[in-house]
């Protein structure tokens, strides 16, 4: 590089100045090629090249498109340097798209999850003649730096085309930048990445550059739809088509070994070789799909639980297409297709005929997926679009001029044609960008926002906006051209390079306040400060497109110091078909493990940072979607909540936080505030001898009621006799006196030592009553129902009991939620141990599965009036029991050895119950599982969410 005056004019933030210091580092340990990854907007193209200014070799980077091709030369000269875009590598800094080397199309048509069609056979083949003289050049100019932006395009094909080029250029260091997270990666990803890179750089997370005020706040929300009447109507149609197919194979007779009959054999009966039966833990490790149908199937009654069988969050709803196709290809393959039977044959044809209503085909190797028409008909609704039209108008009415809204879809026109059946149902032109921009167009509140549309290839804009355009744009050769439906376009001797960055500054400076484009174009690197509101109509859910898409609009803008964002996502869903949450299951895969603030100000990973009552596993009923759309207009509108939410400049620890939800049948069983100096164990817990510190009876005297003492009678003889010797010596009188006085005195010791008896007995029984009071009273301060804090508190000193976690009960918090649950964390700790304990507290609330050990957790039921004292006076004897006895899991993770299950009874002991475990192998524990499997012994729904600390 011969730019040696090139500086970056400003100073680097911490964070990259760290990555930067990482990545010399990796150099200096000998590695030639590394992967940094920084979120969206934090200045990726400023560390890639003040590493490539560090290592002072000819540059070469390579980008997905030319938006992104123009920042990187723009942000050079900026520096100081000179930068070009020719193949002919001249300048010390030359940056071209990943299309100079192989063909690829951003705009291209996609399938209803993004996909685009897949390249076969040699990688070779797809390198053009440039492509070829580009490698060579790059050969020839010896040892050189080259960036790869953007490089998650390197997890598909690209990957292995690139792996081939690099063949040739051993001396060559190669920095890849990205903002796809390692942990997001598919194992086969993060292969390709070690094997291309090696461990990855990571940076901080987007909530941490969003708390530093280095991102702009932003919220996550929704617009949920139900498809159009015509569309409706045509999803009725094929879920009819599988209704029928359905219901006959419930029918006992309509195969010659029926559906549940078979399901029952499987999934209930699970026979082995020599009578034995198949764990319930094998069949999940082995068919988890298969598993998890069996389970929901369960749920709605179709089938028995089967027997060591624990059902989640996951099982607990109606089971999908999918569902019924993995119990349905297991069925066909094992059972039907080998079957000579004639009912089976005609069993075959009618499964044959009813898949294709789901997405499914009939092969001969069993059931097959293909496309689903109803998938695309939610994914291309035309209510997507009107809602699309509705959140734009919105956002205009609360931002007015300030707003600057983008839309993206998956691609610019319908490149394929609509299947005969879809095209009275379905626009040629549905889930296009080019149908996106008539829709604006064709509404005035929206056509007054000015919306344009830029592609690769086309820019068009509502005939006004198009018009003022060209006129801002003299001496361009520019002209409009009407295409019907109140749209342009503009056209003229430029290219995507030239437009995309007069379109930017046509839109940042308000001209356009609605600007609809492609994700492959606009969705990832392009940069446009002033993005405060991005509606998402595009299909792809990997973790590389959703935090490309949201990127767009997290940057700051200088001219909006207080910029909040909003990010919509647009899902169609209908309860009518079997496969009608498709969308909605896009909509999950999009939000999970995506990290954003929930409108508590919790910062969450998953669909739960929309709203605290979403499940990743079944949408809202059709009824709430109205409600839901009205309270996202109200949290869309109210941005200083989300930004107060954010708490920018709080400290943080960038970690994850595993935690539990529990909603409990009975609130009053949830949780106790702990003392601010931390949680105090109770006196006593129950037991089987009803409760464990069982006070001691204190003695009852009773006197001895015999008339007078030998000691008295002692006393009055010596008195009478020396008397008596007196009196002899005295005279008569005397002698009377002294028998008198001997009598008295023999009187009055007797009363004394009654009177003392009975106070000491008055006392004992005095004393007994208050032991027995105060037994009563510690009897009643037992909860009939143990606090879910009992069991966090037991979970969380048993893992610090064993050293798995550093902090114990003192560390378990607890957090009450709108919604009625309670979520649980432990906190001060990795994430990993936080999922250790969230995992072990689900185990120990939930219904018993296959554990090593169980533990017992006796109940003990108030009393009142005289049996509360009668059983206060057992108990204080030792012959109490208690009323019964529940049965929990002791955690996996406890009972892999006895020292660890010791710790866990220790802390049960302290905080849950008195007992010892039981060995489910022995035969005391067979009976115990026998009768309590599958059983909710605490009667509470559980979720497990990541959050963010």
């Amino acid at each position: 590089m011969n730019d040696d005056g090139a500086r970056w004019p400003g100073e680097l933030r911490p964070y990259q100045a760290e990555a930067l210091g990482r990545l010399d580092r990796a150099w200096e340990e000998g590695r030639s090629r590394a992967w940094v990854v920084l979120p969206p907007g934090t200045g990726k193209t400023l560390v890639g090249l003040e590493a490539a200014r560090t290592l002072g070799r000819r540059t070469v980077v390579l980008v997905p498109n030319t938006a992104i091709q123009n920042q990187w030369v723009a942000h050079w000269r900026r520096c100081g340097g000179t930068a070009g875009t020719d193949r002919a590598l001249r300048h010390p800094v030359t940056v071209l798209t990943y299309q100079s080397v192989a063909v690829f199309d951003p705009d291209a048509e996609t399938d209803e999850e993004g996909r685009r069609p897949g390249r076969r056979g040699p990688l070779m083949r797809l390198l053009h003649d440039n492509g070829r003289a580009l490698v060579a050049a790059m050969h020839d100019a010896g040892p050189l730096t080259l960036v790869l932006d953007e490089c998650h395009h390197l997890l598909d094909v690209w990957g292995r085309l690139l792996a081939e080029i690099l063949d040739g250029l051993p001396g060559a260091r190669v920095l890849g930048l990205t903002a796809t997270p390692p942990e997001s990666l598919t194992p086969g990803e993060a292969e390709l990445v070690d094997a291309l890179f090696g461990t990855p750089i990571p940076g901080a997370s987007i909530p941490a550059m969003v708390r530093q005020g280095y991102l702009a706040p932003f919220a996550e929300l929704v617009w949920l739809t139900a498809p159009t009447a015509v569309e409706t109507a045509y999803v009725d149609g094929e879920a009819e088509r599988f209704a029928e197919l359905t219901a006959g194979l419930l029918d006992p007779g309509f195969t010659a070994t029926g559906l549940l009959e078979w399901l029952d054999a499987r999934m209930i009966d699970r026979t082995a070789g020599e009578g034995g039966s198949v764990p319930w833990s094998r069949v999940e490790a082995a068919e988890p799909r298969i598993a998890g149908a069996a389970l929901r199937f369960h749920h709605a009654g179709l089938l028995a639980l089967p027997p060591g069988a624990r059902p989640r969050e996951e099982h607990r709803h109606a089971p999908t297409a999918e569902d019924w196709v993995a119990l349905l290809n297991d069925y066909v393959v094992h059972c039907l297709l080998p079957s000579p039977d004639p009912k089976d044959a005609a069993a075959l044809e009618a499964v044959r005929r009813a898949l294709p209503a789901v997405g499914h085909q009939l092969t001969r190797r069993g059931i097959r997926a293909s496309r689903s028409p109803v998938d695309r008909v939610l994914a291309r609704s035309a209510a997507k679009t009107h809602a699309a039209t509705e959140i734009a108008a919105a956002e205009a009415a609360s931002l007015g001029g300030r707003l600057r809204c983008l839309v993206l879809c998956d691609h610019e026109r319908a490149g394929a044609t609509l299947p005969a059946r879809l095209r009275d149902v379905l626009d040629a032109e549905a889930g296009s960008a080019w149908l996106m921009l008539t829709g604006l167009a064709a509404d005035p509140r929206t056509r007054a926002l000015s919306p344009m549309l830029v592609t690769g290839r086309t820019v068009a804009a509502d005939e006004d906006t198009a018009r003022a355009f060209v006129l801002e744009h003299p001496g361009r050769g520019l002209a409009v051209e009407p295409a019907g439906g109140g749209v342009a376009r503009i056209t003229g001797p430029w290219t995507s390079a030239a437009w995309v960055p007069l379109i930017t500054a046509f839109f940042e400076a308000g001209r356009c306040q609605v600007l609809v484009g492609t994700r492959g174009l606009l969705g990832e690197g392009w940069d446009a400060r002033g993005v405060n509101a991005l509606i998402d109509l595009t299909t792809a859910t990997t973790p590389t497109a959703v935090v490309q898409t949201r990127g767009r609009a997290l940057r700051l803008d200088p001219s909006w110091p207080g910029k909040t964002a909003n990010t919509w996502t647009v899902v169609c869903v209908t309860d009518r078909h079997p496969k009608g949450t498709a969308d909605w299951d896009r909509f999950v895969r999009k939000h999970a493990g995506y990290l954003a603030a929930a409108p508590d100000g919790e910062i969450v990973s998953g669909v739960a940072h929309v709203d605290a009552s979403f499940s990743p596993y079944a949408p809202p009923a059709a009824e709430e979607f109205d409600r839901l759309n009205r309270e996202m207009l109200a949290r869309a509108e109210d941005r200083a909540a989300t930004r107060a939410g954010w708490r920018l400049g709080t400290s943080f620890r960038d970690e994850l936080v595993h935690t539990l939800r529990i909603r409990p049948a009975r609130t009053g069983a949830v949780a106790l505030a702990a003392p601010a100096g931390g949680p105090a164990p109770p006196a006593s817990v129950p037991s089987e001898g009803l409760a464990t510190g069982r006070p001691p009876l204190p003695p009852l005297y009773v006197p001895r009621r015999q008339g007078l003492g030998a000691g008295a009678l002692l006393s009055s003889l010596f008195t009478a006799n020396a008397g008596m010797v007196t009196a002899v010596a005295l005279g008569p009188m005397a002698c009377l006196i002294a028998v008198v006085t001997g009598l008295v005195l023999t009187a009055a010791v007797a009363i004394t030592l009654e009177v003392r008896g009975r106070h000491r007995a008055a006392a004992s029984r005095r004393a007994r009553e208050r032991a027995v009071e105060e037994a009563a009273a510690r009897l009643d301060a037992l909860p009939e129902e143990t606090a879910v804090t009992g069991f966090a508190y037991a979970v969380a000193d048993a893992l610090k009991g064993t050293g798995l976690s550093r902090r114990g009960a003192e560390g378990v918090t607890v957090r009450p939620e709108p919604d009625g649950t309670y979520r649980f964390s432990l906190t001060e700790v990795d994430a990993a141990t936080s999922r250790r304990f969230a995992v072990a507290l689900d185990e120990v609330l939930g219904p018993m599965a296959t554990p090593r050990y169980v533990v017992p957790r006796y109940v003990v039921r108030p009393r009142a009036g005289r049996e509360r004292r009668e059983r206060a006076l057992l108990w204080c004897g030792g012959s109490a029991r208690a009323d019964g006895v529940v049965y929990h899991s002791v955690p996996s993770v406890f009972g892999q050895n006895l020292t660890r299950t010791n710790a866990f009874v220790n802390a049960w002991n302290t905080w849950v119950s008195g007992g010892t475990a039981v060995r489910a192998s022995t035969p005391e524990g067979e009976g115990i599982l026998a009768t309590h499997r599958g059983e909710d012994p605490f009667e509470a729904t559980t979720v497990l969410r990541v959050a963010w600390d």
